[in-house]
């Protein structure tokens, strides 16, 4: 990337509301949830009981200044946050379209309930919000929230850039402000002259083309005696009582470091690449096909009855790949590149790991096991890992040299 560009960035802080601050940040997603829910409901009872009627965003729009006529607890909140809860209904119901159109799972937009709507949005600041940092002086960075009024704000980093949109979201007992900016200057790193190709795994969370292997933390697995003892805690526990809402909220607590921990680790290994190499090349990875479960095999012989389909080794293996977070480390590593000027290739993954780099022989039987590669044809050998990196590497070059052409 040049020098000058700008890129699009966000922020995230915790913010430190009081008691009554607290409270009304809750009813304020109350509020929203309820709204995002009648529409809903609006645009099921449309289709179903009319004419199969479709009703759009902008008809439901028209009807806020009514609706927040007629409720005081609408008429609290912003009105253009209103409209940004409508249009993630909107967005939904497209999305939906477009998977039926595509013949994938269809997945109609559901109800949200209590736990299941953490998030609102402000899509203009100053406009029902208003982020109100003070500079030279971080422990007094306020934000306003119409209904709310100034939250303190933890700003552990300057804010870069143009503030475009303001949401807050819920994250157990903690609540955080994201900035969405524009305008933020990118800043490039000085050039290495150098490349690599990286294989993302499981026994090492990756590989690359030099060697190099960065292990596994394994997060979820590190804490799963924890997260066992709590989910049998839970069932113990009676539906409703308090007791069980504190467990759950001990679950829930112990899923986010998780999270946290996982989201450190790819921030961490991305920056290590990005610094040191111009030309990154990955796989490119479906992630989200990758972890589905195995599907059924109906026995052709005895009706209502399955054959063996590997659904306990395939469940295992979706969990370890969930557990190492490819899909969160590709982001942060497309992101970081394209701040420091870097350029991230993806290549087809197919066959990198059974192809011999020296022959260009491809052959399962050149991979006997994990981390043993030996060619059949030419004898070569190397660590698999090792070798599927070097197979990226050179797919990457080749299609950059294609794209530069």
């Amino acid at each position: 990337m040049a020098e000058g560009c700008d890129v699009r960035r966000t922020f995230k802080f915790q913010i430190r509301p009081t008691v009554h601050q607290s409270a009304a940040l809750t009813a304020c997603l109350d509020a929203h949830r309820d709204l995002y829910n009648a529409a809903l409901q609006e645009r099921r009872d449309a289709y179903r009981h009319s004419t199969r009627t479709t009703i759009q965003y902008g008809d439901q729009s028209a009807q806020l200044k009514a609706v927040r006529g007629a409720d005081p607890a609408q008429a609290r909140w912003s009105f253009s946050s209103q409209q940004a809860t409508l249009r993630r209904l909107d967005k939904a119901f497209a999305a939906f379209f477009r998977r039926v159109k595509s013949g994938e799972t269809p997945g109609y937009p559901r109800f949200r309930g209590r736990n299941w709507f953490d998030t609102v949005d402000w899509p203009k600041d100053r406009d029902g919000c208003r982020w109100d940092s003070t500079p030279g002086n971080p422990g007094s960075t306020r934000v306003y929230l119409q209904g709310v009024g100034h939250v303190k704000v933890n700003q552990h980093r300057p804010v870069a850039g143009i503030v475009k949109t303001v949401s807050v979201k819920r994250e157990g007992r903690r609540w955080y402000v994201v900035l969405s900016c524009d305008g933020v200057p990118a800043r490039p790193l000085p050039a290495t002259g150098a490349v690599v190709g990286v294989d993302m795994g499981v026994a090492s969370f990756l590989t690359t083309s030099d060697g190099q292997h960065v292990a596994n933390p394994r997060h979820l697995a590190a804490s799963a005696g924890k997260l066992a003892r709590a989910q049998q805690a839970i069932a113990r526990c009676k539906r409703g009582s308090n007791r069980r809402r504190k467990v759950r909220d001990r679950v829930a607590a112990a899923h986010r470091k998780v999270r946290r921990q996982r989201l450190d680790h790819a921030h961490k290994t991305a920056l290590a690449l990005v610094h040191d190499h111009d030309l990154i090349c990955v796989e490119a990875l479906q992630v989200r096909n990758m972890v589905r479960r195995a599907k059924p095999k109906p026995d052709p012989d005895m009706p209502g009855s399955f054959l063996p389909n590997g659904g306990a080794a395939k469940t295992g293996l979706n969990k370890s790949i969930s557990d190492a977070g490819w899909g969160c480390f590709l982001a942060q590593l497309h992101a970081k590149a394209e701040s420091a000027g870097r350029t991230v290739i993806e290549v087809n993954p197919a066959n990198t790991s059974r192809t011999c780099p020296e022959c260009g022989h491809c052959s399962a039987d050149n991979r006997r096991t994990q981390a043993a590669f030996r060619c059949v044809r030419c004898g070569h050998t190397a660590h698999a890992d090792v070798n599927a990196a070097v197979n990226i590497l050179r797919a990457g070059l080749a299609l950059h040299a294609a794209q530069a052409a």
